[in-house]
């Protein structure tokens, strides 16, 4: 036994066991750094260094400069301000998209494990055939007859994110219906509504955190890809996606121009990614560990 357990009786200061449980992977903690900086960039006109609408022929695919960081893109838009005015869409919409299915989906699967029966049948049916059809390709057709539209773009990834995160969180709770604490609650006169908010809901509520991160990687990669098609944002909007359909035929002549909101789609990307598999992987430890 240390000195300190000696002076504490054995014990382990809860302030020593936050910390131990705080430590993050490297990869993960680089991942929230960068989550959180990105975040800071939807405020973009506060701290972009130009105007990212600000159109300068004269200054066409000019290369790095200590005026412009990465250089300007065909119309001589600053690149690094755009990028940073790109922030905007590139977060807050999967955020939004991520609430809105992980709210529903959680919902519907707290409905259906916990009801079963034909609630559960008619659920599972329709989660069914919405996992069988090809998110992307019928969001693609969806915006492109409709004529796009960037709300138009957000509803349809909600509703082709819903059938993963139902799957998941239905069986979480089919885990949790029939255990002791849970019977306890139906005898002792406890309304469904309340069972369900307070006792299944925060069994679960780790693994919706999860599903959320998760379901921000897969909005990430889907939004950009409508707008690099032209089905997103509105066109000359400094968004990652369009930037890259827009600079990608001028790589000889100013490669940050598409390498940088190349490089921050990826970054984003794989920062959630990581974000939400360390979650998922810590859930599982907790669970094993009970």
């Amino acid at each position: 036994m240390t000195n300190a357990n000696v002076l504490t009786g054995g014990r382990v200061s809860p302030w020593r066991r936050s910390a131990g449980r705080l430590k993050l992977p490297v990869t993960v903690g680089i991942s929230i750094v960068f989550m959180a900086l990105a975040v800071i960039c939807v405020i973009a006109p506060f701290v972009a260094p130009h105007d990212p609408a600000f159109i300068d022929p004269a200054k066409s695919f000019q290369g790095p400069s200590l005026d412009h960081l990465l250089g300007t893109d065909q119309l001589g838009r600053d690149i690094a301000s755009r990028i940073i005015a790109g922030a905007r869409t590139a977060v807050l919409a999967p955020l939004a998209i991520a609430a809105g299915a992980v709210l529903i989906s959680t919902a519907l699967a707290v409905l259906a494990g916990y009801a079963g029966g034909r609630v559960d049948a008619v659920i599972g049916r329709v989660n069914d055939v919405l996992y069988s059809i090809p998110s992307l390709t019928v969001a693609i057709v969806i915006v492109g007859v409709v004529g796009g539209g960037f709300a138009l773009s957000i509803a349809v990834l909600t509703v082709f994110g819903l059938p993963s995160n139902i799957r998941l969180l239905r069986a979480a709770v089919l885990e949790r219906v029939n255990l002791p604490y849970i019977e306890a609650a139906k005898m002792s006169g406890i309304s469904t509504p309340r069972i369900l908010l307070t006792q299944l809901v925060p069994a679960i509520s780790p693994l919706i955190v999860t599903s959320f991160f998760l379901q921000v990687t897969f909005a990430i990669v889907e939004l950009s890809s409508l707008s690099f098609l032209g089905l997103g944002v509105a066109p000359g909007s400094p968004d990652w996606g369009l930037m890259l359909a827009e600079n990608r035929s001028a790589l000889s002549s100013n490669v940050w121009a598409a390498a940088g909101p190349g490089l921050s789609l990826v970054a984003l990307a794989v920062s959630a990614n990581l974000i939400g598999d360390w979650l998922y992987t810590k859930y599982e430890k907790a669970g094993r560990s009970r």
